[in-house]
């Protein structure tokens, strides 16, 4: 018998968020073939593994939350003697608000190999399906469950220009929208997507007073919640004119600086020529 060589390959392998027909077909190739399937919960494990047909060979074992610090340097010592070790979580990419991230670390630090099998992904399919812009986002996953470190937290994302994506428990919508519209305002526009890929799938799309009211009666299921970004402050003549007195300085005419900062921003030519010309002493 062959020593296998080490090190192994840890591979994170994204399992369905809901329809289980959405399994990458790499999948049950991996499941089939691991030395070690690190589950997050081994019961949705074996449901899936019954739904795809397939019977693993390696060892199962189980790897969430609460074991995960405790775990990994078992699953590593794996690794370095050149198994192949799969992650998968209840839905979705591993490490991606899941456990996954600790092992990829140590991974790393130990010169092994990280792969992923690609999959289904609540984050880009609520921002896709959200009506929202999508040429930048940013991903919040879950906010904190304390009210004010909730709030704190949204504050913070007052600003955010990006359209913004976040996890949440059904339980704690209602909360989570009202936090966001005392942040955003209430006629931030946002979209709550429930149950993506299942039967019960829904998208309830509107500005965020109108999901606090909808989210009051009560809301099952998984839930990813996007939000628009803010809206971009509007230009006035103060906030230009240092950059216009800077361009002068160099060397540009203050007309043609005027014309160009006009045209750029929808300010006026000759507002911006006119405060221009006033010497920052004579303001006020």
């Amino acid at each position: 018998m062959t020593e296998k060589q080490s090190p192994g390959v840890l591979v994170l392998a994204a399992t369905p968020i809901g329809d289980p027909r959405d399994a990458a077909p790499r999948l049950a190739d991996e499941l089939r073939t691991a030395d070690v399937i690190a589950a997050e919960d081994t019961r949705r494990l074996k449901r899936l593994l019954s739904e795809l047909a397939v019977t693993p060979t390696g060892r199962v074992l189980s790897y969430h939350e609460h074991n995960e610090a405790s775990r990994t340097p078992e699953l590593v010592e794996r690794l370095d003697a050149g198994d192949r070790v799969v992650v998968v979580t209840d839905a979705g990419m591993p490490s991606v608000s899941d456990p996954g991230y600790r092992l990829v670390a140590a991974a790393i630090e130990h010169d092994v190999r990280v792969t992923c099998v690609p999959g289904p992904s609540a984050v880009l399919m609520a921002l896709a399906v959200s009506g929202l812009p999508v040429d930048r986002f940013c991903f919040e996953g879950f906010l904190p469950r304390k009210a004010g470190e909730r709030s704190r937290a949204l504050a913070e994302l007052a600003d955010e220009r990006r359209t913004m994506v976040f996890f949440e428990a059904p339980h704690r919508l209602g909360e989570t929208l009202a936090a966001m519209r005392e942040a955003f305002g209430a006629d931030r526009t946002a979209a709550v997507c429930r149950e993506l890929t299942k039967t019960y799938e829904e998208v309830r799309r509107g500005d965020l007073a109108r999901l606090v009211d909808w989210a009051a009666e009560g809301v099952r299921g998984e839930i990813t919640v996007v939000v628009a970004g803010a809206a971009p402050a509007a230009p006035d003549v103060a906030s230009e004119l240092s950059g216009i007195r800077e361009r002068v300085a160099a060397g540009e005419r203050l007309k043609d600086v005027c014309a160009d900062v006009a045209a750029r921003t929808g300010l006026s030519k000759k507002a911006l020529y006119d405060a221009a010309l006033v010497r920052p002493t004579e303001v006020g």
